[in-house]
């Protein structure tokens, strides 16, 4: 059965070369993957600075993941903002403020606690410009067109991901962690400018909000924690969401022990790096050929069956297998990725209008907070049944998952849209 909200709005196979003659589209897609290169380079740099500074390998951890947990929080307290600022100021903001924390922490030599405290509030507004952002982009690519800006995004973000994480560990072998982390700086200091000049000012009604005065700081986190509540009571938009969390988090949850495993099967030294680089390897070939060469209810239909081969070829690794088979079974994992494509015009047809900035931003940190504790747990795991074993567990979470969405009810037998309250907003 095809895990749809809703059927297809026709079948029309869109190309890249239509999503990106969109110019509104095409400045937020290149403004975000400057913005992925400059996290990457960010976070992994502070991570740098921290482990110098103190010698800790707990405390470098933590300065990693300070970036990506305190999101969900955010997401649930100010999610709202997303619909109810105007755009063009909000994204700036985001990504000024960012940079602005960069710097900071590049400049002034402060204790690690209050270091850590600045990139936890950077994060926890995070979740709304980015839901704004993922806003204006539903509106301005329609039908299949915003499944493969979608995938666009994806492909960007996964490339602009590696290439920062490159770029991190050569700005600070060449400049120090201090300087490096003023080039990230710098990165959303252009984001910032180019969205500042470059988008349209929009008015209320094309954006979705409502004329009115600013918004108070206790209205939107009561507007936020309502607008989420309602969201994830609703079965269509709940079970999506869920669909697009759980399976990455697990893989994520893998991914994490691929160190381990190599280190346990005595691969030669520089091994466990490109069986890391495999799975993102596979993703970005899933979603270029599932997103250009299947047409929309195609990929509708191949949605549990990519699920599928997200999570079966991880069982593999139960079998304890050497690197050939192991590299072999994680770009099939990675390539089964490519079924959240299927997905995204389901989901976009189960949110309300109103309400579609609040829902991007709780997908994505909902996604970035359990992939952050999905290797947590199956380290867990590893320590009972060893990384093979592990690994193994998680992929059977993810077909076990994928057999959750076959049991999924056709759109028109339950509501295919929740409602969220109007609410008041500032003027563009």
């Amino acid at each position: 059965m095809t895990p749809t909200a809703g059927p297809a709005q026709g079948n029309h196979r869109a190309t890249y070369r239509e999503v990106l003659a969109e110019p509104r589209f095409r400045l937020l897609f290149s403004t975000r993957a400057v913005s992925i290169t400059a996290d990457a380079l960010r976070i992994t740099t502070f991570s740098v600075l921290v482990y110098s500074s103190t010698g800790s390998a707990l405390l470098s951890a933590v300065a990693f993941g300070t970036g990506f947990i305190p999101q969900l929080f955010g997401s649930l307290l100010l999610g709202s903002l997303a619909d109810r600022l105007p755009p063009r100021a909000l994204i700036t903001g985001g990504y000024a403020v960012t940079c602005a924390a960069a710097l900071l922490l590049a400049l002034v030599r402060m204790p690690i606690a209050a270091s850590l405290a600045v990139v936890a509030l950077v994060s926890l507004a995070t979740p709304v410009f980015h839901g704004a952002s993922s806003r204006l982009v539903a509106q301005s690519l329609k039908g299949d067109a915003y499944v493969l800006g979608r995938s666009l995004n994806n492909i960007a973000g996964a490339g602009a991901q590696l290439f920062g994480l490159a770029l991190g560990g050569a700005a600070v072998a060449a400049l120090g962690p201090r300087r490096a982390l003023a080039v990230s700086a710098l990165l959303y200091l252009g984001c910032a400018l180019a969205v500042r000049i470059r988008l349209p000012r929009l008015r209320p009604a094309e954006y979705g909000g409502t004329p009115g005065g600013a918004v108070g700081e206790r209205g939107a986190v009561r507007a936020s924690l309502q607008g989420a509540g309602l969201l994830l009571r609703g079965r269509t938009v709940r079970r999506l969401m869920l669909a697009q969390w759980l399976p990455p988090a697990f893989v994520a949850g893998a991914e994490g022990l691929i160190v381990a495993y190599a280190g346990e099967r005595h691969f030669a030294p520089g091994w466990y790096a490109v069986l890391m680089g495999c799975l993102p390897v596979g993703m970005l070939v899933g979603d270029l050929l599932v997103g250009r060469l299947l047409r929309p209810r195609g990929r509708e239909r191949l949605v549990v069956p990519l699920t599928v081969l997200s999570g079966l070829p991880l069982i593999g690794f139960a079998a304890q297998p050497g690197v050939g088979v192991s590299s072999c079974l994680l770009l099939l994992a990675g390539f089964g990725y490519a079924y959240g494509l299927g997905l995204q015009r389901p989901f976009l047809d189960a949110l309300p209008p109103e309400g579609r900035g609040q829902a991007f931003g709780l997908l994505g940190s909902g996604s970035m907070t359990l992939q952050g504790v999905g290797p947590v747990c199956l380290g867990s795991v590893a320590a009972g049944l060893g990384t093979g074993g592990a690994i193994a567990v998680a992929g059977g979470a993810v077909t076990l998952t994928a057999g959750w969405m076959l049991t999924w009810h056709r759109a028109g037998r339950e509501p295919s849209r929740t409602t969220i309250p109007a609410s008041t907003t500032a003027s563009s």
